[in-house]
Formats: structure tokens, C-alpha cells, sequence
């Protein structure tokens, strides 16, 4: 495994792949139109939820460009500040997340995504021209930073063993002490027309004409270890493609076996997707994959659509002062996600909360128990996010719709909609 780490200067190779990653922040959303529960409200609160500490600047990570050649050897020649202001100055303007209208249970799913991974990612389905596409890509101003190994295209976590690329880990038990940096998560595009040897990695065609060995050139799989894969309109994917994901997504590992090489690396991401419903269903497989369910509909009153187009309107004309006018929402938000993720690990659950979470899978007929983990994560997550250490039941009312719709047995005949299905289950077994 090698890499070269560059800065990203005017004079730098064409054959450099980028390995980029964005700052910034952004606004939240409602909760669920529960008359019996409600949230306290006031200064000290950001969008209905309360924020614990002061806010802080959002952190700015470094941007590298990755060119990986060999699995030999590694070249590491870097200029951190230089690689920050050239981060800074080419970086592809994005749609504040703090400036989308309305679409609260998307963003919530998103967040919560953000802060604990485990959840397993989320998809989106709505009609066309409704923001889902927007709304993913602008939460890459959100992604918060993560330890990473230096010069490893696999995005290796330098502390957790099961998390490594193969040739980091045999380093590391030889005694040697990785060189370790701080990153922003990576976000992927995954293109419906992308190749499996794209998508999986594969031999490296210039280091075996140039030089005589094999050697691997990873693919998107490996660059979104540790990070968030999206796939647009994934209900288009082919077959193939999906079979690689499903592989994937289930063992937390990409093995490629071509060309005579035969190497094995992790890849554990957040897998986002979005689609239009009336384009084509998804493999139930890959649906059951997903950790919570979104769906977004177009805005009907006349008022929002008018903001909506204003505001596309003028980030259309001048995108760093229409950023700049949100930059205050999206710090307060990056402030409360980074708290959330660091008191994750403290909140609990009640067991009777549990068994009760348990019954509403098992009366609705969900098949295995992904309902009820990812309910349960999604629910811990939410407590976090609100900067409390407890889950409560408008809690789990909040998430349990976007846990568990998607998981239910789909009835030809059956004219409610499944979430409301998964409410009405909620109430007789909570009341």
C-alpha cells in the first residue's frame, strides 16, 4: 500500500486523485406532530433543541490529494498550511443545510446518521425537484473530524485494530507507530453508470506497464471506509452494483479477487441514498439495509415556495455572502452535534422502554431485529442531540416511524402508509 500526499498547488500532476472533504454547519428540524409531548423553547435553545456549552468555531480540516500507486510504499511531502488556503479557495460552494425549507424528517434522519454512524444510513424517497439530492450534499458542512492514518488510502483508524487496512495493521503489530491526522468524514458520490472495477478497486494498469508489479488502485469503496457513501436515484443502480453494496454493507469488508491479485480491505460506511418512488422500487435486500426511512414531499403552501425560489435565487447569484449569512445557524448546529457525539455513549435507555420498542416490532410482523437495534440507536441519538443523557418516550415516537416503515410487509391491498401504521402500533403499545 503506498499513497503520496501532496499539497494542492497549480503545478500538481493531473493523475492526482482528490480526497476531499468540507466544513461548516447548519439549522435542524420538528419533531413529530405528537399533540401529547412537546419541547421546551427559549433562548438557551436552537431549533427546539437544547445546546450544552457555548458554540465553537467549526474546525478546518486540510485537504489532500490522494494518488495511490503501489502497495509498497509510502511518500508523505506536506505543507499543512499551504493545503487549508488551497482547501478553502477551491472549494465547490454548497447550499447551507441551515438554509433549506421545511423537509424536517429528512434532515433529522441525517443528523442522527451524523451522530452515530451505527444507525446504518438512511433513504430518501419523494417526488422529483424536492431537495433530496441537496439537502445530502449540503450535510458535508457538518461532517465532523476523525483520526485517520496518514498516507492510508482506507482512511485506517489508527485506534481500532478491526477497523485498519491489512498492511497498517501488520505495522502496527510489529511495534511501529503510525502518524496520525485529523480529517473531515468523507462523503462519496456513487454515479449509477460507475463500473464495478470503480466501485471495488483494481489493478493499478500505469504501475504494472510502467514498473512490472501488480498493485493495487482502490476504489470508491475504499475511499468511503469510515465516511458516508451516496447513491442518487438508487433505485436505478444496476443489479451488479447492488450486489456489491449488499456484500459490502453486510460484512464491513470489499475482497477483490482479479488479475491475480487478491487483497482485502475495510469498508464500513454510511450509506445514503435517495430516489423517486415512481421511477422503480428497490431490492428489498438493499432497502432492509438502510437504517431509517425518509420520506419528502413537495411543499404545497404558496408562501414557503415563494422563500424557497428567493433563496435559491440569490445563493444562485452570489453563493459566499448567501453562506455567510447562515454561517451563525450552521456553527451553532456543528456545536451541538459535536457535543452529541462526544455524550453518545452516555445516555441510556430504560428496559421497559426496550421491551416495549421489541413488542411494537414483533406485533407490527418486522422481520429480524434490525427494527428494533436501529430504534434503539436512533432513539439514543435524538436524547443526545436534545443534550440530555435519558431516552424518553417522544424519543422513540419521534424515530420509530423512520426505523421500522420500510421493514414492514408491503399489503397490494393496503391504501394507509406504513409509518402511519407504525404511529398507530406506537400508541397502543406506549399508552
Amino acid at each position: 500500500m503506498a499513497s503520496t500526499l501532496g499539497t494542492s498547488c497549480s503545478s500538481l500532476s493531473s493523475s492526482t486523485a482528490i480526497l476531499a472533504s468540507r466544513s461548516l454547519s447548519s439549522p435542524f428540524s420538528k419533531l413529530p406532530p405528537l399533540s401529547s409531548l412537546s419541547l421546551t423553547s427559549g433562548k438557551s435553545l436552537y431549533g427546539g433543541i437544547k445546546i450544552q456549552g457555548g458554540s465553537k468555531k467549526s474546525s478546518r480540516s486540510s485537504r489532500f490529494h490522494v494518488a495511490v500507486s503501489s502497495v509498497a510504499t509510502t511518500e508523505i511531502n506536506t505543507s499543512e498550511q499551504a493545503q487549508k488556503l488551497s482547501a478553502k479557495d477551491s472549494q465547490r460552494p454548497v447550499y447551507p443545510f441551515a438554509a433549506i425549507v421545511g423537509q424536517d424528517e429528512m434532515k433529522l434522519c441525517l443528523l442522527l446518521n451524523v451522530i452515530d454512524p451505527k444507525i446504518g444510513g438512511v433513504m430518501i424517497m419523494g417526488d422529483r425537484g424536492t431537495g433530496k439530492s441537496t439537502t445530502v450534499r449540503s450535510l458535508v458542512d457538518l461532517l465532523p473530524e476523525i483520526k485517520v492514518v496518514m498516507g492510508d488510502p482506507y482512511n485506517s483508524d489508527p485506534e481500532d485494530p478491526e477497523a485498519m487496512g491489512v498492511e497498517v495493521r501488520e505495522s502496527v503489530m510489529k511495534g511501529e507507530k503510525p502518524s496520525i491526522m485529523l480529517t473531515k468524514i468523507n462523503m462519496v458520490d456513487l454515479p449509477l453508470g460507475a463500473t464495478e472495477d470503480r466501485v471495488c478497486g483494481t489493478i493499478d494498469i500505469e504501475k504494472a506497464l510502467t514498473e512490472g508489479v501488480k498493485a493495487f488502485e482502490p476504489g470508491l469503496l475504499a475511499k468511503a471506509n469510515r465516511g458516508i457513501l451516496y447513491v442518487d436515484e438508487v433505485n436505478l443502480l444496476d443489479d451488479h452494483l447492488v450486489d456489491v453494496l449488499l456484500d459490502s454493507a453486510a460484512s464491513g469488508w470489499n475482497t477483490v479477487e482479479r488479475e491475480g491479485i487478491s487483497i482485502s480491505h475495510p469498508a464500513r460506511f454510511i450509506l445514503i441514498g435517495s430516489g423517486n418512488p415512481e421511477e422503480g422500487e428497490l431490492r428489498p435486500q438493499l432497502l432492509d439495509r438502510f437504517g431509517m426511512h425518509a420520506q419528502v414531499g413537495t411543499v404545497r403552501d404558496a408562501e414557503l415556495r415563494v422563500k424557497i425560489v428567493e433563496e435559491r435565487a440569490r445563493f444562485d447569484q452570489n453563493p459566499k455572502d448567501f453562506r455567510e449569512t447562515y454561517k451563525s445557524e450552521q456553527d451553532k448546529l456543528q456545536s451541538q452535534i459535536d457535543t452529541a457525539r462526544s455524550n453518545l455513549s452516555a445516555v441510556q435507555i430504560d428496559r421497559e422502554l426496550k421491551v416495549k420498542i421489541s413488542k411494537v416490532c414483533s406485533e407490527l410482523n418486522v422481520d429480524g431485529l434490525r427494527g428494533d437495534i436501529v430504534t434503539n440507536r436512533a432513539a439514543k441519538a435524538l436524547a443526545a442531540l436534545k443534550g440530555r443523557d435519558t431516552v424518553g418516550v417522544e424519543d422513540i415516537a419521534t424515530v420509530i416511524p423512520n426505523c421500522l416503515r420500510h421493514r414492514l410487509r408491503k399489503d397490494p391491498l393496503e391504501s394507509i402508509d406504513s409509518g402511519l401504521l407504525v404511529i398507530e402500533k406506537f400508541y397502543e403499545v406506549f399508552s
